[in-house]
């Protein structure tokens, strides 16, 4: 009897990431103006996934082999009204809803959408938005004020093969101008309106850390339907129910009842209980938990407290306004929120989302130290360099948003694909695990050619790369019928 033959990975496993790569960019159409601008968002989404480091638009040029003249080409791309921003926001939302549709991390039907702020360093002096910002963290290296853009950013949680991540939505720049003196939105406000302006398909359960819980930021929540879990302060304050007013007692009824200070609920430790640690990532970890609905005067109605009590992070009191939600299931979803922070650094870090330099040459230069510009008293073309310059900030981040959420779904969809095309080496590698955004970029890195040489879907993009292409520059010349002695 023959021996069977081993099974052959010749194949399509090259094309296959680039061709979903391509399927998944397609509802993105309707947010450009001209079928040239959708090609340019393409290109610039692909170079954000190849390119060999995070040098500005300038890394963008040199990964894809583009001649000079493309250079001013993706500075007008980025700043161009013919690809509208919130339109495409909102696509990309629709997409990962589809995309990851059966990976979301849903909590009574809900879906978990983390939100959370960051702080990006920009030493640019001719940068609107560019202010001084004080940054908390406990690590020496870090100063304690820089200057630098102040954004918020939403992410949904995503769950496959045991990994939960981030998969980024959008990320807007909430500080740094103020347009208008009369002008009276907060940072509580504008994360409120950007969660809100998304289209979602049902409400959500939106998890932020403490400077969130705020009755700005909640009731913009809960006028939407959305409900949040978050963490309070330690000198937060509740109130138990007000008794039943007594028979023919005059005078207004009583809106609170006694008050309490959330910290001194630890001291009754009679009413803690034990469990095994709900938390992401934790095995053989027990903890203590209390549980009580109280109202909470910034919001005026019960929601639900629950305080913890960690054998190595200490103790913590969080807050859902969702009284359905039970206390364990309250601290699981809290486990979540470092996701976020990951999605942070994966962005910075490996796809360069908010490595942007653009300058604008009219700006009046901002000195070290500065606070929010006030350009009410400019003219009205230097409040719209402004705007323009802000816009091309915003698509940057956005588009390099949607490049990292590209690269989790190849991730988690095409595993064995993504290992398949690797071609490198890492000490802790596992095929069985869903790889990271850096190893995917690096499979795109070496599927690239093959896909622009085998797969019938790449024509128009071969056709679009042809006359942009220093053939010297890039390894792909041949494939696209370019001399490289030329």
């Amino acid at each position: 009897m023959s021996t069977p033959k081993p099974r052959s990975f010749s194949s399509p496993r090259p094309v296959v990431l680039w061709t979903a790569f391509w399927r998944a960019v397609q509802p993105l159409r309707p947010a450009c103006s001209r079928t040239s601008t959708f090609l340019w968002l393409v290109i610039v989404l692909a170079a954000f996934c190849l390119r060999p480091d995070l040098a500005g638009v300038t890394s963008m040029v040199r990964g894809l082999g583009l001649s000079d003249p493309s250079y001013y080409s993706l500075l007008h791309f980025f700043h161009t009204p013919a690809l509208n921003l919130e339109v495409l926001t909102r696509l990309w939302q629709q997409t990962l809803q589809r995309l990851f549709r059966r990976r979301l991390v849903r909590v009574n039907g809900r879906a978990v959408v983390l939100v959370d702020g960051l702080k990006r360093p920009k030493e640019g002096k001719k940068m609107p938005g560019v202010k001084s910002l004080h940054q908390e963290s406990r690590c020496n290296a870090k100063a304690s004020f820089i200057m630098g853009h102040s954004l918020q950013a939403v992410a949904v949680l995503a769950q496959a093969a045991g990994v939960c991540l981030a998969v980024p939505v959008a990320a807007r720049i909430h500080e740094g101008v103020v347009w208008s003196n009369r002008h009276r939105r907060t940072l509580l406000d504008k994360p409120g309106a950007l969660v809100g302006g998304l289209p979602w398909e049902q409400p959500v359960t939106v998890v932020a850390d403490a400077y969130y819980a705020a009755a700005k930021f909640v009731r913009a929540l809960l006028r939407q339907g959305h409900h949040l879990v978050t963490r309070v302060r330690s000198n937060a304050v509740a109130f138990h129910l007000p008794p039943p007013r007594r028979p023919g007692r005059r005078g207004r009824r009583r809106l609170y009842g006694d008050k309490i200070r959330l910290r001194d609920w630890f001291r009754y430790k009679s009413l803690f209980a034990r469990a095994a640690s709900p938390v992401y990532g934790e095995s053989g970890v027990s903890l203590r938990y209390a549980s009580c609905d109280l109202l909470w005067r910034p919001l005026g109605q019960l929601v639900r407290f629950v305080w913890v009590v960690h054998p190595s992070r200490g103790r913590l009191v969080l807050l859902s306004t969702d009284l359905n939600l039970p206390p364990l299931e309250i601290i699981r979803l809290y486990g979540w929120r470092f996701k976020i922070e990951v999605s942070f650094k994966q962005a910075i870090h490996t796809v360069g989302a908010y490595a942007y330099h653009f300058w604008m040459q009219d700006m009046k230069p901002i000195r070290r130290g500065d606070g929010s510009q006030h350009p009410h008293r400019e003219s009205e073309g230097y409040r719209q360099g402004l705007r323009r310059k802000l816009a091309a900030y915003e698509r940057h981040i956005q588009i390099g948003l949607v490049a990292q959420g590209l690269l989790q779904y190849l991730a988690v969809t095409f595993r064995r694909a993504v290992w398949f095309n690797f071609h490198s080496y890492i000490r802790t590698a596992s095929t069985q695990k869903s790889p990271t955004e850096w190893v995917v970029s690096h499979a795109l890195r070496h599927a690239w050619p093959r896909f622009l040489r085998d797969s019938s879907e790449s024509l128009i993009l071969k056709k679009f790369l042809a006359n942009k292409i220093t053939p010297s520059r890039c390894g792909f010349a041949d494939i696209l019928g370019l001399d490289k002695a030329a």
